[in-house]
């Protein structure tokens, strides 16, 4: 075996040549005198070499303890050679190149994309970006937290912290990183934003002065249509800001929503009553040449602003703990649950997933016949309740 002395006395030779020391360690004397640390092993009966360092740099001792290392990784089926590459990898790997890769393999809305990308740019990636993956703590991710927790951007950190986990688990599911560090932070680390629900009417009489409020509306000609549109609908704002003439058959009285703009990820059918159908009939006459039945002000090549039903409604009265452009989905949702309209038709017309994958199929293909029927029953309920009349007999459907 080796010794210091042993070490301090090898000269260099015409060519390079190897001391053995004990289970699998040696020293490599190449012709520039250098002594070089070496361990010899096999892995699945194949001969291999990874370098431990150098002497004097490298004690003995030192080289030593790295061989047994590498011994135990070898008696684990790791082949040390291997692992060595993959922690130099892991090294290498940042955050921000993670989460970009995570953003760039999202299948989601283009709202959820813009959302996701927000979070990343603007808070995790300055925080922790280009730090390596693995050297990335729950203290590092707790410390962001906090900060907004500070300024009291509650939601913002919920959100982030589900986030930056989804980064981390999709760098474990690819056997990139080593553990999820957001696993490890308990529940109560920040506080927990109050959950906030979209501001609906629900009371039949406020909803005709609602109405009657639309059909007065002194604004755009587009905002008004996409605001008398909106509670015949019910889709998301984001839906019904984007729709596109393409996706819309007049004919069939059908507005196929593609999956790519819908929060779950799934084709939409909405029936279209003939009160909708006349909305989007006047659309159609002025907005034919542009890609969408409710394009801006500014360019018919985008689509009309983020907020412009919300605006609205706040032009009209109406303000956030009122009524909201999402608010037109529980206004839909609880009256139609109060006129005896089954669940599952109603959950499936706002295109919300059913937990139950061969279900969700299922309904998807079975109940549009009831959902034709509900639709057009449901506009001339608000045409009902517009004029301030008594309820009309409605078609229902048992579910």
């Amino acid at each position: 075996m080796l010794t210091d002395a042993k070490l301090r006395a090898l000269k260099p030779r015409l060519t390079l040549y190897r001391i053995a020391d004990d289970k699998g360690l040696c020293v490599e004397v190449p012709t520039t005198g250098a002594r070089l640390w070496r361990f010899r092993y096999r892995y699945i009966g194949t001969p291999k070499m990874i370098g431990l360092g150098a002497w004097p740099d490298v004690s003995l001792a030192d080289a030593r303890r790295r061989r047994d290392a590498a011994r135990a990784l070898l008696a684990s089926g790791t082949d040390p050679g291997a692992q060595r590459i993959a922690d130099k990898e892991a090294a290498a790997l940042t955050f921000d190149l993670l989460a970009k890769e995570w953003l760039s393999r999202r299948d989601v809305s283009e709202a959820t994309m813009a959302k996701d990308t927000w979070l990343m740019d603007d808070y995790a990636i300055p925080a922790f970006g280009r730090k390596p993956v693995d050297a990335i703590t729950s203290a590092d991710i707790l410390a962001l937290l906090q900060s907004l927790e500070a300024r009291g951007l509650l939601e913002t950190a919920r959100r982030l912290r589900a986030k930056v986990s989804a980064v981390f688990r999709y760098g474990k599911a690819t056997q990139r990183v080593k553990a999820d560090p957001t696993a490890d932070l308990q529940r109560d680390a920040i506080k927990a934003p109050k959950v906030k629900h979209h501001a609906a009417i629900t009371d039949p009489k406020r909803v005709g002065e609602l109405l009657r409020a639309i059909d007065a509306y002194g604004g755009g000609f587009i905002a008004a249509r996409a605001l008398k549109l909106a509670p015949l609908v019910f889709v998301r704002p984001g839906e019904l800001r984007t729709a596109e003439w393409s996706e819309i058959d007049l004919d069939k009285a059908e507005w196929r929503i593609p999956a790519a703009k819908m929060k779950m990820r799934a084709d939409h059918i909405v029936p279209l009553s003939r009160q909708a159908v006349a909305i989007l009939r006047e659309m159609h006459a002025l907005t034919s040449r542009s890609q969408y039945v409710f394009p801006s002000a500014r360019s018919i090549r985008r689509p009309l602003s983020e907020n412009t039903v919300t605006a609205s409604l706040r032009t009209m009265g109406y303000d956030g703990d009122t009524m909201t452009g999402h608010g037109f989905r529980s206004t839909a949702s609880t009256l139609l649950h109060e006129l005896g309209y089954a669940t599952d038709v109603i959950e499936r017309q706002l295109a919300h997933k059913e937990a139950n994958a061969v279900k969700d199929a299922y309904n998807r293909a079975q109940h549009l016949p009831e959902r034709k029927t509900m639709m057009q029953a449901w506009a001339d309920y608000l045409d009902t309740l517009k004029v301030g009349g008594k309820l009309l007999p409605m078609a229902r459907k048992a579910g």
